[in-house]
């Protein structure tokens, strides 16, 4: 520590919000974001200016790659080698850039996302079209300044002739900004500056009838003109780019898909092994092989179809579902006046003609000063020729060259230069024939200076030259565009039944959360019977369904699963399902309530009506419980804290609804006095319960059933009471009493359900037993009643849950 080490005490916020400050405006003004005159950002502009200066131009030999990076990091750039070279390799790439401004010999990486060799194995040079954005960066056409350690000078923009912003794009994050410019056609973009040159208020409409859209160097289809219009007025815009495909019929009455151009910035191999990934996940049935074709010769993705399936619908869900199709959202931000500016297309043509007006003014005015200065030497050389000998005697009278020097000067009247001129001209240009020479370059220069002076004079002359020079490098550098424009983005259009094969499967869920699929001929080799399953769990659903249909899943945090058929783990009859929170995640005390088996969303009037334990009901419509991201829980009912999901059911448009309490209420409403609303909400109260009490059962009714209701108790009694015992009533209500209130040790209701004809109901005990009881062995009782005992309770233990056990042999398809 020094004698003077002085120390300040300041807040953190203020040192942290100075020091960000500063390293903000340094990544947006020197890093991250390109200049809208040159379309360049700092370490580019130095790499491109190194190479100029080291005379590495495309007309002359390759030259290491880590040479140029070690010149860069050395006088321009103090920042890793590896950065550098990054930029380097990336300005080398003709599936990044419309027109590479550096050539680069060795591998410089590839579409697959490959990285290119070490900076030692490779070498480069300056393209052709790059020593155009050097050209004139001697003739004090930009501003340069000191490098970071004052040694050497750089440039602040390059002269740049052609506009390279729009040609080449520019993508890069900065603090607080970031930008995405897509890269154009040269020859559409140099129409555009035209345009704008000669009529300074073109509307986008007008640019637009040459300047179509982006040109990506991968080609592809971009689609919606809207979007491309919108961001070419305001900065910001959306569009989509597609691969371009072709379906190929192959014999046996198979086609593939052929992709040969992929979407700008998207990596193939990565692409590829998305497509294959969806074949080996069964996502998408009808693939039966993805290859890789692309050589030499271009780019070749082959993705061949199996028999019979039609390649038009596999496309459609590939570009839904891969990187065949996707999003691009212009952010043309760019730094204009040392500022970032979200800029439009008009300001982007406007920024690099005015750069490009400053520059032809700043080189008219160096060549005009360096004619006049040439014209004097010349006039001084002619008026010596016309005196020669005088001259000759003159200096060879002389003591030195200073000497001669100021004689010429005192003698004839010569300048300082015209003497220095003369004193230094060689022998051999003192012929008789050298004057001819000398007239006719001052022809050339008197010439050469009026026109200059015209140029700097009329702004009409200068403007004509920019755009002469803009005319050349159309015709030496324009190439066909490359990316189609299509008007209106393609809906999407996805048909079931092609991507996914029909077929009828058997279908399992048990309480426990374990499901699957099996085929029909596994389910038959067994008859039905042996399900494998736990002793301790039961059958929540069993039946047949098709692969193009789907099952929901309801869980009691109010949580709901969409899971497609074809998607369920396909596993033998005799085998253990695959448990669901390997498929989708769920919490830790989370658990299945229900499982229902769509076979239509579409289906009128069907709704699903939600029941929770502390009594609240929602209706929602069948159709909004259908999903088209899978792999997640969505909201199916929203609970408050304590409650939980107590029952789901697949209700009709007309119907009555039963609840059954702890406490041994019952309540029967119609369910047109739940409104039906949306999945989210909450839902309305149901009935009205007691301190401590809770719904244990819900039963849906239709008034011409005439179903009877099957109740148990904890303790173990059963009884069978017809539904008439419950008078109609509305909801919100306390309910009517349905079993007998004892003094001591009274009778709770564990469950209660529909006692339909041939089927079988088991009671579920504290100890695990599980007992069948045929509700068709019993009369009907009334309200008041406390049924026939069914279970000893001492030996079997108390009833915890009542379920209608499901027979998979009666099962309807």
């Amino acid at each position: 520590m020094t004698e003077n080490a002085q120390y300040q005490d300041l807040p953190l916020e203020e040192v942290i919000g100075d020091r960000f400050g500063r390293y903000s405006k340094y990544i947006i003004q020197d890093r991250a974001l390109p200049d809208a005159r040159d379309g360049l950002k700092p370490v580019q502009r130095r790499i491109l200016y190194a190479m100029h200066q080291e005379g590495n131009t495309n007309d002359k030999p390759f030259r290491k790659s880590a040479k140029t990076v070690g010149n860069v990091i050395g006088n321009y750039h103090p920042h890793g080698d590896s950065s550098v070279y990054e930029a380097m390799v990336r300005m080398s790439q003709d599936w990044k850039l419309r027109h590479p401004l550096i050539e680069m010999h060795g591998n410089n990486g590839s579409l697959d996302g490959d990285p290119a060799a070490a900076m030692r194995y490779t070498e480069a040079r300056l393209s052709a079209i790059a020593s155009e954005m050097l050209r004139d960066i001697g003739k004090r056409t930009v501003e340069f300044v000191p490098n970071y350690d004052d040694n050497e000078t750089e440039p602040t923009v390059l002269p740049a002739r052609l506009p390279n912003l729009l040609v080449n794009g520019s993508t890069g994050i900065a603090a607080g900004y970031a930008t995405d410019i897509p890269p154009h056609a040269l020859h559409e973009v140099i129409d555009a500056v035209l345009m704008r040159i000669d009529n300074p208020a073109a509307t986008t409409d007008e640019l637009m009838t040459v300047l179509r859209g982006p040109d990506f160097p991968t080609g592809g289809i971009i689609q919606g003109a809207d979007g491309i219009r919108k961001a070419y007025e305001t900065g910001r815009g959306k569009i989509v780019i597609r691969a371009k495909t072709e379906i190929e019929e192959l014999r046996g009455g198979k086609q593939q898909i052929v992709v040969t151009e992929i979407p700008y910035d998207v990596n193939k191999a990565n692409l590829v092994k998305k497509i294959d990934e969806l074949r080996l996940d069964r996502k998408l049935e009808g693939i039966s092989e993805v290859r890789d074709e692309s050589d030499r010769t271009g780019l070749r993705i082959v993705v061949e179809l199996k028999k019979d399936i039609a390649g038009a619908g596999i496309l459609q869900y590939l570009f839904k579902n891969t990187d065949l199709q996707v999003n691009y959202n212009f952010n043309m931000i760019a730094i204009e006046g040392r500022r970032p500016k979200l800029m439009s297309l008009g300001m982007m043509l406007d920024a690099y003609i005015g750069h490009r007006r400053d520059v032809i003014t700043k080189r008219s005015e160096f060549e005009l000063l360096r004619a006049k200065d040439r014209l004097h030497i010349v006039e001084g050389l002619m008026k010596a020729l016309s005196i020669l000998d005088e001259v000759i005697r003159t200096i060879r009278a002389s003591e030195d060259k200073r000497d001669a020097k100021n004689n010429l000067v005192s003698a004839f009247g010569f300048t300082e230069p015209q003497a220095e001129a003369i004193v230094s001209l060689q022998l051999y240009r003192l012929t008789n024939t050298d004057i001819t020479e000398l007239q006719r370059e001052q022809e050339e220069l008197n010439a050469l200076i009026e026109e200059l002076t015209g140029i700097l004079g009329s702004e009409k002359k200068l403007l004509r030259v920019i755009k002469n020079e803009l005319r050349e490098i159309r015709k030496q550098f324009s190439e066909p565009r490359r990316s189609v424009i299509e008007e209106e983005i393609a809906e999407i259009k996805l048909d079931l039944d092609i991507l996914i094969p029909s077929e009828e499967v058997v279908v399992t869920v048990t309480k426990d959360g374990y499901v699957k699929r099996t085929s029909q001929r596994s389910y038959g080799a067994t008859g039905g019977r042996d399900l494998e399953m736990k002793e301790s769990d039961r059958l929540l659903f069993g039946g047949t369904l098709n692969t193009q249909q789907a099952l929901l899943l309801f869980t009691s945090l109010g949580n709901y699963i969409y899971q497609p058929v074809h998607e369920l783990p396909d596993i033998r009859w005799k085998d253990l399902g695959q448990h669901i929170s390997s498929i989708v995640p769920l919490a830790q005390d989370e658990e299945i309530v229900e499982a229902l088996g769509i076979g239509s969303f579409d289906e009128a009037g069907a709704g699903i009506l939600t029941v929770t334990e502390n009594g609240f009901v929602k209706r929602s419509a069948l159709a909004d419980y259908k999903v088209q991201r899978t792999g997640r829980t969505y909201k199916a009912v929203s609970l408050k804290k304590g409650d939980a999901l107590q029952a789901v059911h697949l209700v009709p448009a007309d119907g009555e609804l039963l609840l059954f309490t702890h406490l041994a209420y019952g309540l029967r409403f119609p369910l047109s006095e739940v409104t039906e609303t949306g999945v989210r909400t909450a839902g309305v109260k149901g009935i009205n319960l007691k301190d401590g009490d809770r719904v244990v059962s819900s039963v849906v009714n239709r008034p011409s059933d005439e179903e009877a209701l099957f109740l148990a108790t904890h303790r173990g009694a059963v009884k069978k009471m017809p539904v008439s015992e419950f008078e109609l009533s509305t909801r919100a209500k306390r309910g009517l009493v349905c079993l007998k209130e004892l003094k001591s040790n009274p009778h709770r209701v564990a469950g209660v359900v529909a006692a339909r004809k041939g089927e079988q109901v088991v009671l579920a005990t504290d100890k695990d037993k599980r007992i069948p009881v045929d509700p068709g062995a019993y009369r009907l009782a009334d309200r008041y009643s406390n049924g026939s005992f069914a279970v000893d309770q001492k030996e079997d233990g108390y009833v915890t849950n009542i379920y209608t056990d499901i027979n998979m042999e009666t099962t309807e398809e």
